[in-house]
Parts: C-alpha cells; structure tokens; sequence
C-alpha cells in the first residue's frame, strides 16, 4: 500500500523557518515533490527531487528560500523553507509519481499525501 504522510505544518512568523516532512512508502518513485492549495487556486507545484538522480527543481517564487532534500540513509523527503511570507499560507501536500522524468508535471503526480497546513502571520 503506497502512503505519503506529511508533517511539520504549523503557525510561524513571517522571517521564520519550518521543516516539512513526507514519509513516503509502498513504491519506488521516479520524483518526489511538494505542491501547495490556496483557497480557489489550482495546486500549485513548489519542489521536486528525482529520486534516482537526486536533481531538484523549484518554482520561481520559492527559490533560494525552500530547499528540497532527502536523507539517503532515511526515508523522509523534506523541505525546508526559510524567511517564510504570508504569502506562504496554504496547505503543502507531498505527492509521488513513478510514470514521468519531468518532476514539474502535476498531472503524472498519482500519489498524494493528505497535506500539512502552514500559516505564516505577519
């Protein structure tokens, strides 16, 4: 059974830092990655790590603040953001696919985890 679970959401002020971390079993992934939900928006991508060749990718708005990274000796995917803005309040969800080399696809994303709510207050 392929579960994805993410913690490490929570309240923040604006400047700080947060970790979250996904806890992905049942498969072996092509791309790990984390997209986030705004109210009326579409899920938005944030950051991927290809599993086997450990390359990451990032949405403009998020680069040079979140990090994507993995411990090799461990399972969790997590991703780091720092100097977060209110800007940033919505739920993240970690999500898998095992079809496609293209980490930034949304749509080959086939396994999601049930999200972690991150508010940012300023």
């Amino acid at each position: 059974q392929v579960q994805l679970v993410e913690s490490g959401g929570g309240f923040v002020q604006a400047g700080d830092s947060l970790t979250l971390s996904c806890a992905a079993s049942g498969r072996t992934f092509i791309c790990l990655g984390w997209f986030r939900l705004a109210p009326g928006k579409e899920r938005e991508f944030v950051a991927a790590r290809s599993w086997f060749s450990g390359y990451t990718h990032y949405v403009h708005s998020v680069k040079g603040r979140f990090t994507i990274s993995k411990d090799n000796a461990k399972n969790p995917v997590y991703l780091h953001m720092n100097s977060l803005k209110p800007e940033d309040t919505v739920v993240y969800y970690c999500a898998g696919q095992t079809t496609d080399t293209n980490c930034r696809r949304r749509a080959a994303y086939d396994y999601w985890g049930q999200g972690t709510q991150v508010t940012v207050s300023s």
